[in-house]
């Protein structure tokens, strides 16, 4: 098989929870044990750093591959999902996987991944541990894919664990209460092994964490913000990135004291700076455009998300705001919007994926919201037609804003 079939196969075969939800999702560690087995447990062959969290854990995953770019670690970086190429998700010192190695991984195994039913992010995993153990990567940074206990990255036996923040996502899997979702993300803290817990968590969640450590034996730290930090420069503007590098910079402060794992100010400092260019960051508050009008897209596509973009759009200044706008299943809509100026323009649309949230319905439920008649609102059928409406309305001091599903940036960034 060449790439472009193998890559079909992948998608076609293994079902991927980004495209069809809650049907894909496999929970248990019995597969991916099972397979790392037959692999020969490629995760036991490097050094690793887990972080889970609702959001932030992306950001937080590149920034820190970066710092380690810099201080010359052989760098393994495995986040999800993918924005364009399916690679994005399985990088080596910021370069993607390469095409050969997806292609003999598939050729080698397709018939364990048949026969024991391995999920697609199961797969990509264990291509994963497998990829950073053949290039001997001295450290890897782990995303958790979904919830923590029950996600397949959680085989891992890291360094530290990091719980970026905790909020209401994925509800229909991981539970209706932060509490709920709590316990699924303590399910990364292990006997004994240091975890750090981030700024934005209530008090008692943090509390709840506290508990889970201190029955399984593991120092729990809590980012602090330090007086200091301020000199280290990120290239986004942000207030939830700063939150980011503070969670990185303790990441960092912990591995020295804990680890004795040591980073120059010199690599975090241009870590930090270079995390665009050294891991190829996109997605979050990207520029696409800087004016005559000026447009934006960011990932959110929760409450929380939401919420710290609303904070960006204060700072930004426009004469009107365009916004394009799909969701997929499962999100609380109307709790979302609420964080936009009621002033703005709407474009709705659908991302081209089996999950998308049906513009029919968005119709009926801002209809009938009473915040209805506030709004300029258009619907679209693709991501492709209400960008390019909101193109054509926009004036040359208008800002346009591309935001609520990572499938609407995704068609965007591909226009």
């Amino acid at each position: 098989m060449n790439y472009s079939e193998v890559i079909k196969w992948i998608f076609r075969r293994l079902s991927i929870y980004q495209n069809i939800g809650k049907k894909s999702y496999k929970p248990g560690l019995e597969r991916i044990k099972k397979f790392c087995s037959y692999l020969g447990n490629p995760q036991n062959f490097f050094t690793s750093i887990h972080i889970g969290g609702t959001n932030g854990k992306g950001s937080t995953s590149h920034m820190l591959s970066s710092i380690f770019q810099e201080e010359k670690f052989i760098t393994g970086l495995f986040t999800s999902p993918h924005l364009i190429d399916f690679r994005e998700r399985i990088r080596c010192n910021g370069i993607l996987i390469e095409k050969n190695f997806i292609i003999d991984f598939i050729e080698k195994n397709y018939e364990f991944i048949e026969k024991e039913k391995i999920s697609f992010f199961e797969m990509n995993t264990a291509l994963a541990f497998q990829y950073f153990k053949e290039k001997k990567v001295n450290i890897a940074i782990i995303e958790v894919g979904l919830g923590g206990r029950l996600d397949s990255t959680n085989i891992i036996i890291p360094e530290l664990s990091v719980i970026t923040s905790v909020n209401l996502d994925h509800t229909d899997i991981l539970g209706k209460s932060k509490y709920r979702i709590a316990y699924e993300k303590s399910g990364i803290i292990k006997n004994n092994i240091p975890i750090l817990i981030g700024r934005k968590i209530e008090k008692n969640i943090k509390f709840f964490f506290l508990k889970k450590a201190f029955k399984k034996n593991a120092p729990v730290y809590f980012s602090k913000k330090n007086i200091y930090d301020v000199e280290y420069k990120i290239p986004f503007k942000t207030k939830y990135q700063y939150l980011n590098k503070n969670t990185v910079l303790n990441i960092v402060r912990i591995l020295h004291i804990r680890k004795n794992i040591f980073i120059s100010n010199y690599s975090i400092k241009k870590g930090l700076k270079n995390v665009i260019k050294n891991t190829n960051f996109r997605g979050r508050w990207q520029i696409l455009k800087k004016k005559n009008p000026k447009i934006i897209c960011d990932i959110a596509h929760n409450e929380e998300g939401i919420q710290m973009i609303n904070l960006q759009i204060r700072k930004e200044i426009y004469k009107k705001l365009h916004i394009v706008l799909g969701f997929v299943k499962g999100k609380r809509i109307m709790n979302m919007l609420k964080y936009f100026p009621k002033k703005s323009c709407f474009y709705f649309c659908e991302p081209n994926i089996d999950r998308k949230y049906p513009i029919n319905d968005l119709k009926i439920i801002i209809k009938d919201s009473l915040l209805y008649n506030d709004y300029c609102i258009n619907y679209y059928k693709s991501t492709k037609k209400a960008f390019l409406y909101a193109k054509k309305k926009a004036g040359e001091n208008d800002f346009i804003l591309v935001c609520g599903s990572t499938f609407v940036v995704s068609e965007v960034l591909l226009l």
